[in-house]
């Protein structure tokens, strides 16, 4: 047996950093075991937002809205699948949990003040006020420490450059027709061409990296120590409650306020995914590898209950492959360009079948359901070069950023007419000629009949403002014409270990075992595997995370 702790959490994303650091701030000693040889799980990959409502960040701007706005919200969102006592704690402890890092930590917020929630015509939603993301952070001061932060993955970045959804991206989409949009991407790329030749990776953080970074510097200020590299092989039972943990080399690490799970859910176990997947053999993860499914394991052997009963086992994003030089293979996420006017999706016979501009996890829902089984779950992207040059197209940047080697690279298929790009990728020629002539005559006078885009605020968030009269409809008309295909993805899972209101993992009759806690993706989500909102799977990570720090150091329940 080796030295005690007080708590030590698995895992080191949003959800085990938050209970780590809000454990330490309430005066226990604290250990986070990460078996990855970085900090930050598929956290430090994320774009950073976190869906927080009645949170004091934007309250100070002076945004007052119904507080109960937000459950009938989710009432409407999440139907037969509302948990009400879990919906409950979220909605009570989110705004306490914003509150306590930003009074607390190093831990601090910008408000997403414009951020609307997804389904605008519901009762209860959001136009805005819900969501926070970390402040940037420069990772100087983190000192030596900044090596054990995971990098941000490179499909989603400019040469390691993390670009913050919001200002920040608007300069880098308008740098070509703006000076002022120059002059801030030109600054922001020389300084980081800076920080690699003096660090070897970007300095200044934003998103996800900024909001693990904060963490991290929030943990060691607060004196909470990092193993990395290290596997947790078993839970540790002391009189009927769970006080430890097994490692890898066979020590033994007790822990008398018990343990928290948050190793990332189950997105690489094959085995698991099998059984809860729609077509899983065709499935591509966006979270790191080494969250493959150890929470569960580790749970279940102590009576711990896995709930596969979720609407969706996966928080889904429509991703396409991306082969780089080096022999690299690796998934793109498809966030902002589906919503951007002059673009569509279609399937295999040249049809659209979804508003392209609704959430992510909607194109899936709906490529799932419009391909027949037995074909291949797949669609593809199309827009022409005025499209592609003004927005980009998956890891395609828009201009002044090259072209052209992304199809010699197989990725980005083109042809001088449609018919010629239908041929290109697969899809039937004549279906896609109908189906763009469709869209181009209806989008000349800015309107979507088939699927109405641009009909919400957070659809019309995803678009142009400079575009009118829709700032999401455009017509397809400048050759060549370009598409990319894109297959069923996810961020993370939605399906995990049952737990209750203060994050304590349920056996399989619903008690809680004593001592053993879950968070983020290994707890199965508050929200029933829908997708109500941008940083839906962020928010309830960092608010159960504090809730179970909490609960470990004081008891006090939500």
């Amino acid at each position: 047996m080796t030295g005690d702790r007080d708590l030590i959490v698995v895992g080191s994303g949003a959800a085990g950093l938050a209970a780590a650091v809000t454990a330490a701030a309430h005066g226990l000693d604290v250990v986070v075991i990460e078996r990855a040889g970085t900090i930050g799980g598929t956290t430090a990959w994320s774009g950073g937002w976190i869906w927080a409502p009645g949170n004091p960040v934007c309250a100070r701007t002076g945004i007052d809205e119904d507080p109960g706005a937000p459950r009938r919200y989710l009432e409407a969102v999440l139907g037969n699948h509302l948990d009400a006592a879990r919906v409950g704690a979220f909605l009570r402890a989110a705004p306490q949990m914003v509150g306590f890092f930003e009074e607390r930590t190093a831990l601090q917020f910008e408000g997403g003040l414009a951020i609307p929630d997804t389904y605008g015509h519901l009762p209860g939603a959001g136009q805005g006020g819900r969501s926070v993301i970390a402040k940037p952070f420069d990772g100087r001061k983190l000192g030596r420490d900044i090596r054990l932060l995971r990098k941000p993955v490179r499909e989603t970045t400019f040469l390691g450059m993390t670009i913050q959804s919001g200002a920040d991206l608007r300069a880098f989409m308008t740098m070509t027709r703006s000076a002022r949009s120059f002059a801030h991407a030109t600054g922001r790329v020389l300084r980081h061409m800076r920080d690699l030749a003096l660090h070897g990776r970007g300095m200044d953080l934003r998103n996800g990296n900024a909001l693990v970074a904060r963490l991290m510097r929030s943990a060691l200020d607060l004196g909470v120590a990092f193993r990395t590299g290290v596997e947790v092989t078993a839970l540790e039972r002391r009189a009927g409650r769970v006080a430890g943990v097994r490692l890898a080399d066979g020590s033994v690490l007790m822990a008398g306020a018990g343990v928290v799970l948050a190793s990332g859910g189950y997105p690489h176990d094959a085995a698991r995914r099998a059984e809860s997947f729609p077509r899983n053999a065709e499935h591509r993860t966006l979270a790191v590898p080494e969250a493959a499914g150890n929470g569960a394991r580790l749970a279940e052997a102590v009576g711990g209950h896995v709930d596969l009963s979720v609407a969706r086992p996966a928080a889904f994003c429509p991703v396409s492959t991306v082969r780089w030089p080096d022999g690299r293979v690796a998934p793109f996420p498809h966030i902002i360009d589906r919503g951007k006017p002059g673009v569509i999706g279609v399937l295999a016979d040249g049809r659209r079948f979804c508003n392209e501009g609704l959430g992510y996890h909607d194109y899936v829902n709906e490529m799932l359901a419009a391909v027949p089984e037995g074909q291949r779950a797949r669609s593809w992207l199309v827009c022409d070069l005025r499209f592609l040059r003004r927005y980009g197209l998956g890891v395609v940047r828009p201009a002044p950023v090259p072209w052209r080697q992304w199809v010699r690279r197989g990725y980005l298929k083109t042809g001088r007419s449609i018919e010629d790009l239908a041929r290109a990728c697969g899809i039937d020629p004549a279906g896609l000629v109908a189906t763009v002539a469709a869209w181009n005559a209806a989008a000349a006078r800015g309107e979507d009949p088939a699927f109405c885009r641009g009909t919400t605020p957070y659809m019309r968030l995803q678009g142009d403002p400079e575009v009118t009269p829709n700032p999401c409809v455009a017509p397809i008309l400048r050759a060549p014409f370009f598409a990319v295909e894109v297959v069923p993805g996810s961020f993370g899972t939605f399906a995990g270990l049952a737990t209750d209101a203060a994050a304590r993992v349920l056996d399989a009759g619903g008690a809680p075992i004593p001592g053993l806690y879950a968070a983020g993706t290994d707890a199965a989500s508050v929200f029933g595997g829908f997708y109500p909102a941008g940083g839906i799977n962020l928010g309830p990570a960092l608010t159960f995370g504090f809730i179970a720090g909490r609960h470990a150091a004081t008891g006090e329940t939500p």
